[in-house]
């Protein structure tokens, strides 16, 4: 069986920080309130444009590190919940941006798990041997759904994008291995934006109640959160027979650090295994985890043969874990 292996990484960050001493200055928060509920110091605001913008930042750099012409690819998935617009999709605007002209693509709205669904529809095209050249972007510029005046959810979220190449191996020991995903409606109602879709369409009476920004019971999110991840990273190791050891590295949706350290307490991780970029860039929703693995693999600290286990929950409610065995 072919196996669908990660050959190139890219990723996009805007230039503007947001520290936490921001919101010191207009919120009733403290540096030290929001490190110790969430861990995270600083995020970055995209000002020059919209989720394409950066999604094609972050294409053409995995395109350039590959060495490769955008008239390869064969599909492009775009996981976000913040598209420029509704239509057309946000794949087809950064297929245009990059002139892939023999590929086709779309949009994939799973939330947080956004990219762990894409990374797993991606890898099947590959693994099917319809395509040779899957391009996986995760990007949302979360930016543009916050009310900054609401201090339980302005503090948490960043701009961003990361993508990776998906290509054939032949090697069944190494690239995208397994995943055990899962979705429960039942969390709809405690992480959610009520306006602008069809239920609640735009209007001067949504804008006035406020509903399109990011409604959050923080509450009960962290407390599915902190159970849905760690069991999901844990079935995944149990499929595969793997044992704390054989892990090199915990890849978790960058929600919050409490929840990230538990799913790794769970996995008998120790935390030194844990990838972190929530300190620097906050909840990049759809973008955390490759993020996360452009900036491991960047800095050297991914080898050939490291199992990678990635591990999401998010609005949905959505969860969902990985296998990936790293090949570069």
């Amino acid at each position: 069986m072919k196996r669908a292996i990660v050959t190139a990484v890219g990723h996009y960050l805007p230039d503007k920080v947001l520290d936490n001493k921001h919101f010191e200055s207009y919120l009733d928060t403290t540096h030290e309130w929001i490190m110790e509920r969430s861990g995270i110091r600083e995020r970055r605001i995209e000002e020059n444009g919209a989720t394409s913008y950066m999604g094609a930042r972050a294409a053409r750099q995995v395109l350039e590190n590959r060495g490769i012409d955008a008239s390869e690819l064969d599909l492009i998935v775009f996981a976000t919940v913040t598209p420029d617009m509704f239509f057309p999709n946000t794949a087809a605007l950064v297929q245009k941006e990059l002139g892939a002209q023999n590929c086709w693509g779309f949009d994939l709205n799973g939330a947080c798990s956004g990219f762990v669904y894409a990374l797993s529809v991606g890898a099947q095209f590959i693994e099917s041997g319809r395509h040779q050249k899957v391009l996986v972007i995760g990007a949302d510029k979360m930016s543009t759904i916050l009310d900054y005046n609401d201090r339980n959810t302005a503090i948490l979220f960043g701009d961003g994008a990361g993508a990776v190449l998906l290509e054939a191996s032949d090697n069944e020991d190494e690239g995208f291995i397994d995943f055990v995903h899962y979705i429960d409606g039942r969390g709809g109602e405690y992480l959610y934006m009520p306006g602008g879709g069809s239920l609640n369409p735009s209007s001067k009476e949504t804008i006035d109640k406020n509903w399109h920004v990011v409604h959050q019971d923080g509450k009960q999110v962290f407390k599915a959160a902190v159970v849905g991840m760690a069991d999901y990273a844990v079935k995944i190791m149990e499929r595969n027979n793997l044992k704390s050891e054989d892990v090199a590295y915990l890849v978790p949706h960058q929600a919050n650090m409490r929840i990230m350290t538990a799913t790794a307490d769970r996995m008998g991780l120790e935390h030194s295994k844990v990838m972190v970029n929530i300190d620097k860039f906050g909840n990049t929703t759809a973008a955390t985890i490759p993020l996360c693995l452009y900036e491991y693999h960047t800095a050297g600290k991914l080898k050939k043969g490291d199992n990678l286990v990635l591990a999401s929950f998010g609005a949905g409610y959505t969860c969902g874990s990985s296998l990936l065995r790293w090949a570069i």
